[in-house]
């Protein structure tokens, strides 16, 4: 197998709303805000227009989007055996990913994730983890982790107690370990953490800017090119309309955006960057070229609605 995917399993619940309705409840937009009151979840729910459900997630995104472009991947995240948790099986299997987890009922139901579309195309994201958040070290599959080329794991997935087990586990058994600092809020929970992983347990970093600075505590954007060279591994940073770059040891490379694109919904963007990026790694394209290919997969993205192709 070449990835395996390790990430919080959500459906995603996709609607479109106005900006009074961000402000009316409270959220900041563009950001994913955490839940942790299911009452709260269903009372913001029950007011919406639902436009789809998706198998989502942020890694389960990016490992659907490198199924999609021919490779060999799985993944496993912890779900219920409820409607959502057989939906989101489902989901996973129509697009040619090896799902390693045997769904029971659980205390808490299968996690969900309301995302907000407002008419500038940004995304607000209210999450309710369920039982996803609860995975632990008996969830991953040993075996599975050994038999792929590279484990992505997500930094919303990360939290103190049995899912810090389960990505220790995960990442004491793998060949190469990428991850995703997720979100800028993940970051700042998570700051010690996130900062001993990316300079000692990660192979590969995919980061966007804002990310990295607050990570580092940077002035500037040099400051950050000057840490990732020192990391001697690969660090990715998305900059929105500057393009991507990739630090790759010594060595500097970068893509511009793709031009007049007709965005519609920015969900999903930087998964389907990873895949794209991650399909051209394990392929053994140029680290020019793989930035290439996350750009592209990313474009195709924003121009429709979801985070999937």
């Amino acid at each position: 197998m070449k990835i395996l995917g390790i990430g919080n399993a959500i459906v995603d619940v996709i609607c479109k709303v106005d900006d009074n309705f961000i402000e009316q409840n409270n959220l900041t937009k563009s950001t994913m805000k955490l839940l942790f009151d299911e009452n709260e979840f269903k009372n913001l729910l029950k007011n919406l227009k639902i436009e789809k459900t998706v198998s989502g997630g942020s890694v389960a995104n990016s490992i659907v989007g490198i199924s999609q472009l021919g490779n060999k991947v799985g993944f496993i995240g912890k779900i219920s055996d409820d409607k959502f948790g057989s939906n989101y099986e489902e989901g996973l299997k129509k697009e040619n990913v090896e799902y390693f987890y045997s769904k029971k009922k659980e205390v808490l139901p299968t996690g969900t994730c309301l995302i907000l579309i407002t008419p500038d195309s940004e995304r607000t994201m209210c999450t309710f983890l369920g039982t996803a958040g609860k995975i632990n070290e008996n969830d991953v599959d040993t075996n599975a982790i050994k038999r792929s080329e590279i484990i992505f794991l997500e930094g919303y997935l990360w939290d103190k107690g049995e899912p810090k087990k389960a990505f220790d586990k995960a990442i004491n058994n793998a060949k190469k370990v990428a991850m995703s600092l997720s979100d800028l809020f993940c970051v700042e929970r998570h700051k010690p953490h996130f900062l001993n992983l990316v300079k000692n347990k990660l192979d590969i970093t995919f980061t966007n800017e804002q990310e990295i600075i607050s990570l580092i505590e940077a002035k500037n954007f040099d400051e950050v090119v000057s840490f990732s060279k020192q990391l001697n591994k690969l660090i990715i940073i998305t900059r929105g309309e500057k393009g991507a770059i990739a630090v790759d040891g010594n060595e500097v490379f970068e893509s511009d955006i793709q031009k007049n694109l007709k965005i519609i919904d920015l969900t999903g963007a930087g998964d389907l960057f990873a895949a794209g990026f991650l399909h051209g790694y394990i392929n053994k394209l140029h680290t020019k070229k793989c930035l290439e290919k996350g750009t592209e997969m990313s474009s195709k993205v924003i121009q429709q609605i979801g985070a999937r192709l």
